[in-house]
C-alpha cells in the first residue's frame, strides 16, 4: 500500500523547518517522521532577497529529511509570510438569479467575484485566500450558508489575505529549484493556527501573535472564523540590537544576554537589561494593541492572545502582554496541546506542522461550511510558473 506522506516546509527569515509526516491508520493526527532546521539566509523580514543563498539553505534542508525518512520527497505545502503580507475586508452584493429566489451555489459564487471586484486595481499583489466573514440576505444575517435560503439580495463580507506576487514568485520558484513541486500556499498565521488554537478558543475570540526573527505577525479569530490578519516589521532581532546598542556590547553577547545566558549579572545591568527588553516588547504590544482597537477587538477576546515564536522565550513576556493589551496572554505550550499530540515539543514548529495538518485534511471547515484555504491550488502555482525565465 501506497504511503500518504505530507510535508510542511516554513522558509522563515533566520530559520528553515521542514516536516515530514504520514497517515497513520486508526490515528486522528499524522505521525512526524522527521523535523529538520536549517540556518536561512537570503532573507530579510520574510522575503528573499538572495536566491542563491536560500536555495543552498533548502536543498540542505531537503537532502537532510530524506536522509532521516529515506524517502524521496517530490512536494511540500509550503507558508508565506513577511512584511509583504497582508489582509483586506471587502463586501460585495448580487440578486438573486432563480425565478424562485432560492439562492444558488452560482449566487453565493458570484457575490464573492464582486467583493474581489470591489478591491478595485491590485497591482503587483496576488490573492492567497479569501475568508467569507458573513453573508446577509435581503438585510438579515444568515447563520451559516445562504445557499437553498430565499430572497432577492445576497450580501457577503469577505477577508482576502494577500501578498506581493513577487515575493510568492521567488518562493515557489526557489522551492521548484531545491527539487520539489508546491501542492499550495498557505499564510503563515493561518498555518499557525492549524496547530495552536482550539475550536473553543477561536469561536471564544482569540489572537495568535507570533513573534519571529525580524517580524510579528498577529491573526484575530471570531466565531470560528479569521477576522483579520497583518504582520508588523520587527522582532526578536530588534530586541538584540536594542541590547547591543544600549550596554555597548557585540551582537553576539547581546543574544546571550537576551536569552538569560549569563545568570552572573551585577544588579545594575540586570535591571538595565530588563529595561531594555521591556521597552521593546512594549513597542510590539502596543502595535497589536492598535491592530485590535483598529478591528474593534480591543480588551474584547475572551480566549485573550497565544504567543508563539522566537520571542516567546524572553523573561516576564505573559505579564507584559497581560499589562499592555488588557486580556489574558500566554505562551504556546505544545505539550498541553491535544493536536499535536505531543510529537512537536518546540512551538517553533506549528508553522511547518499546521500545513502537515491541513494536507491531510484535518483542518476543520468553519461555521460558514467553507474550507478556508481552496484559492491556491496547482491552478495558482501554474500561473506564478508563467512568469519563471
Amino acid at each position: 500500500m501506497a504511503r500518504h506522506i505530507v510535508a510542511g516546509l516554513d522558509i522563515g527569515t533566520a530559520s528553515i523547518r521542514l516536516v515530514v509526516s504520514e497517515v497513520v491508520p486508526e490515528s486522528s493526527s499524522p505521525r512526524v517522521l522527521c523535523q529538520v532546521k536549517k540556518d536561512s539566509r537570503g532573507l530579510r523580514r520574510g522575503y528573499i532577497i538572495n536566491p542563491d543563498e536560500t536555495l543552498e539553505n533548502l536543498k540542505d534542508a531537503v537532502k537532510e529529511a530524506e536522509r532521516q525518512t529515506k524517502i524521496k520527497l517530490k512536494s511540500v505545502l509550503l507558508s508565506i509570510g513577511g512584511i509583504t503580507l497582508d489582509a483586506k475586508v471587502a463586501s460585495g452584493q448580487v440578486t438573486i438569479s432563480r425565478a424562485d429566489q432560492e439562492v444558488s451555489d452560482a449566487d453565493q459564487k458570484r457575490a464573492l467575484e464582486t467583493a474581489r471586484a470591489s478591491l478595485g486595481d491590485f497591482p503587483n499583489r496576488q490573492v492567497i485566500h479569501q475568508i467569507p466573514l458573513s453573508f446577509k440576505l435581503d438585510g438579515e444575517k444568515v447563520l451559516g450558508q445562504p445557499v437553498g435560503l430565499r430572497g432577492n439580495k445576497l450580501e457577503v463580507k469577505v477577508l482576502f489575505i494577500h501578498s506581493l506576487s513577487q515575493h510568492l514568485n521567488d518562493l515557489i520558484r526557489v522551492v521548484g529549484l531545491a527539487g520539489l513541486s508546491v501542492d499550495d500556499v498557505v499564510a503563515a498565521p493561518l498555518a499557525g493556527s492549524f496547530s495552536t488554537l482550539s475550536t473553543t478558543q477561536k469561536m471564544a475570540g482569540v489572537a495568535l501573535v507570533n513573534i519571529g526573527s525580524q517580524t510579528t505577525s498577529i491573526i484575530t479569530f471570531e466565531e470560528g472564523i479569521p477576522l483579520s490578519l497583518q504582520v508588523f516589521p520587527f522582532g526578536s532581532n530588534d530586541v538584540t540590537n536594542d541590547i547591543a546598542l544600549g550596554l555597548k556590547v557585540s551582537l553576539e553577547e547581546a543574544e546571550q544576554l537576551k536569552l538569560g545566558g549569563n545568570q552572573n549579572q551585577a544588579v545594575g545591568l540586570k535591571k538595565k537589561l530588563d529595561e531594555i527588553i521591556e521597552a521593546r516588547l512594549t513597542d510590539i504590544f502596543e502595535s497589536v494593541e492598535a491592530h485590535l482597537k483598529k478591528i474593534g477587538r480591543n480588551s474584547l477576546l475572551p480566549a485573550g492572545i497565544i504567543i508563539v515564536g522566537d520571542g516567546g522565550n524572553l523573561e516576564n513576556i505573559e505579564r507584559l502582554a497581560k499589562t499592555s493589551l488588557r486580556l489574558p496572554a500566554r505562551l504556546f505550550d505544545p505539550l498541553q496541546a491535544p493536536q499535536l499530540k505531543t510529537q512537536i515539543r518546540d512551538a517553533s514548529w506549528v508553522v511547518a506542522y499546521g500545513l502537515c495538518l491541513f494536507g491531510f485534511g484535518l483542518v476543520s471547515e468553519e461555521p460558514l461550511g467553507t474550507t478556508l484555504v481552496q484559492t491556491t491550488k496547482s491552478s495558482f502555482v501554474r500561473w506564478i510558473k508563467e512568469f519563471w525565465p
